[in-house]
């Protein structure tokens, strides 16, 4: 009997725990209009670095460290990658951005999924909405986004690490013009 009375103690001690991280979570999440962060992302093996800017709702400018200064931009309706020599434009809706960049979106699931734990320092929720499988990631201790995963239009597994985050400075709202076709 005593052994059940523990178990029911740590169940409640784990889960009461969980629901605190939860809330740390949506907490910062909730407060952030802006992010701006450098990153590295892997796609099949293919690593490539750089710095975005995160506007919510569903904004995003990246710049990539690449000799042919590809730039990915969301305006909210649309992704443009273009590079010194090709030029590609998507409908967000379509790409796994578009939730990843919906706060409301990530809030309202957020509220009502599970924890994840990986190796006692990241937290994880997977989604999977209209054919959009993903992960996000965020720090055990700062409960903070450090990342995200996804699979691409073209089926690939994309994963995506945050570093030296910025919180809600100034931005120029002009970066999320969508760039002309060269």
């Amino acid at each position: 009997m005593q052994k059940f009375y523990l178990f029911i103690i740590f169940i409640f001690l784990t889960s009461e725990s969980s629901a605190s991280v939860k809330k740390k979570i949506i907490y910062n999440l909730n407060k952030i209009d802006n992010l701006s962060f450098n990153f590295e992302q892997n796609i099949n093996g293919k690593s490539e670095k750089g710095n975005c800017i995160i506007q919510y709702p569903k904004k995003i400018f990246c710049e990539y460290d690449l000799k042919n200064k590809k730039i990915l931009v969301s305006n909210g309706k649309s992704l443009v990658i273009k590079t010194t020599s090709s030029y590609y434009n998507y409908p967000l809706k379509k790409t796994p951005l578009n939730l990843i960049l919906d706060k409301d979106f990530l809030l309202n699931k957020i509220n009502k999924m599970k924890i994840n734990s990986i190796e006692d320092t990241f937290i994880s929720f997977q989604f999977i909405e209209n054919d959009n499988i993903f992960e996000m990631f965020f720090d055990r201790k700062s409960h903070y986004l450090i990342g995200w995963q996804t699979i691409d239009m073209y089926q690939n597994l994309s994963s995506t690490y945050l570093s030296s985050l910025v919180i809600n400075q100034k931005i120029q709202k002009k970066i999320f013009n969508l760039p002309t076709q060269n």
